[in-house]
């Protein structure tokens, strides 16, 4: 009997299926999928949000000094002319950041090694170039997630079935977060 389901695709496209399907997942809080899919997909899920459980308090706060620039009332930079030339002028503040354990930081690069980069874009049509962003999945999980199934010992994921699929009669099921 083999490990894992084939789902009719070659390697590549399923490897690609099941990382996009993941990310999805992970990002909305359920799909919609066929039923072999999903249960695919609750397998590699399922180890994802334990191990983000296990490591979500792995960190200590440093602070670090960094330099920013000074902005003037429109938020632009200022600028000073030394020596002829224009020169930004930056201020130096203090900044508290969050520096990975080492366990931590293997476990983030493992997830982000399988999660694709998602960008959110907003609905609206004027400046939606401008104000896309870049989603971190990985802080998702170890904030978010980890968080909330800190107490839980597996089953993070419900199947629930909605019926067969018109076209080919499959069972079409939601993948969801419990």
């Amino acid at each position: 009997m083999a490990e894992y389901r084939k789902l009719g695709k070659k390697t590549k496209l399923r490897k690609a299926l099941l990382r996009n399907q993941v990310t999805q997942l992970l990002y909305k809080g359920k799909i919609i999928t066929t039923e072999a899919r999903a249960k695919e997909v609750q397998k590699i899920v399922e180890p994802m949000i334990t191990l983000a459980a296990k490591e979500k308090d792995n960190f200590e706060v440093v602070t670090v000094k960094c330099k920013v620039a000074q902005k003037d009332k429109d938020g632009h930079r200022v600028k000073e002319v030394k020596d002829g030339k224009k020169v930004t002028v930056y201020d130096e503040v203090e900044k508290q950041i969050n520096k990975d354990a080492p366990s931590r930081l293997h476990a983030r690069r493992q997830l982000q090694k399988f999660l694709y980069p998602v960008t959110e874009v907003p609905a609206k049509g004027a400046g939606r170039k401008k104000n896309t962003k870049e989603v971190d999945l990985v802080d998702k999980l170890f904030d978010e997630y980890g968080k909330k199934y800190a107490e839980r010992n597996g089953g993070y994921t419900r199947i629930v079935k909605i019926g067969q699929r018109k076209g080919d009669a499959a069972m079409m099921v939601v993948l969801e977060l419990v």
